[in-house]
């Protein structure tokens, strides 16, 4: 069975805030584990974090992303070596909150372009920095997790064909792919062919709308997505990805200039409804086609 979880994007860009009253809602609600955004390097603050969850019986995933002055494609040299000094210690973090899975798009800089497709220079920077990432993150019990974006926000991994490559260049066994549905709408001819290229690495799944709000009420073919995930025997994490009106610094990033939802509660619960009624209705159909 996969694990179920909820991104804590339409709470929070950095878990300072006191957000107990919604984690117990995120576990009396049904969630196994909870996806946060690591983005500062205090080590005390996520050690707490991790404790707090491991109270609540709620297991955790982590997710990052790197600004211009870490990216690991930048022409200056001490750039790229802030940049995995930065992400190893993200990683500790990861670490010490608990998450057993740190994934993004750290591979470049976020929403940092050139004009111009990836260079040979930038893809084999990126490849080298996240294979010494890698092995560091081996050290700690942490997977990562790399995960292809749409084009208005990198421009050295936009589809599956480029990820599966880019693992395979990595060459390290802690550095696996993750596909969020929302990317694979925008760039992908088929999401289910998309996933299909992709699964041999697959470690992490985000279920996210092409209008990010709440799964199952946009346009995305889920049917598709909960066959090829049964097809290909997926058994790892899935979790929810969404993003709102606020934390405000995250709708401006993410360009969100409309509610689409009620409430951050009510898009995890019909999210989470929506997730297990495709996942019963393909087991279903699974059994009707083993016994006949």
């Amino acid at each position: 069975m996969n694990k179920l979880g909820m991104n804590m994007f339409v709470w929070t860009m950095s878990m300072d805030e006191d957000l107990s009253g919604t984690l117990l809602f995120l576990k009396t609600s049904g969630f196994d584990f909870v996806e946060i955004p690591i983005n500062d390097t205090d080590t005390g603050k996520w050690k707490r974090i991790g404790q707090q969850l491991a109270e609540l019986g709620l297991e955790v995933q982590a997710c990052t992303l790197c600004g211009p002055e870490y990216s690991l494609i930048s022409a200056d040299e001490s750039v790229r070596r802030a940049g995995v000094n930065y992400l190893k210690k993200i990683i500790d973090c990861a670490s010490l909150a608990g998450a057993t899975i740190l994934m993004g798009p750290f591979y470049a800089g976020f929403k940092t372009f050139t004009g111009k497709p990836a260079t040979i220079d930038e893809w084999n920077w990126s490849v080298e920095g996240i294979r010494e990432a890698a092995e560091y993150a081996q050290a700690k019990g942490v997977l990562l997790a790399i995960e292809y974006l749409n084009r208005f926000e990198t421009y050295l991994l936009t589809c599956a064909d480029e990820l599966v490559r880019y693992v395979e260049a990595v060459n390290h066994p802690n550095c696996q792919a993750a596909f969020d549905t929302f990317h694979a709408n925008m760039e992908e001819k088929n999401i289910a062919d998309a996933l299909r290229k992709v699964a041999p690495y697959l470690v992490h799944v985000q279920i996210s709308e092409n209008d990010r709000s709440t799964p199952g009420q946009g346009h995305i073919n889920f049917n598709e997505v909960f066959n090829v995930l049964r097809e290909v025997d997926y058994n790892g994490p899935i979790a929810i990805e969404a993003f709102g009106p606020n934390p405000p610094e995250l709708a401006a990033a993410t360009h969100i200039f409309r509610p689409m939802f009620e409430s951050p509660e009510q898009l995890a619960v019909d999210g989470l409804s929506f997730i297990k009624t495709k996942s019963e209705q393909v087991n279903e159909r699974k059994s009707e086609a083993f016994a006949s």
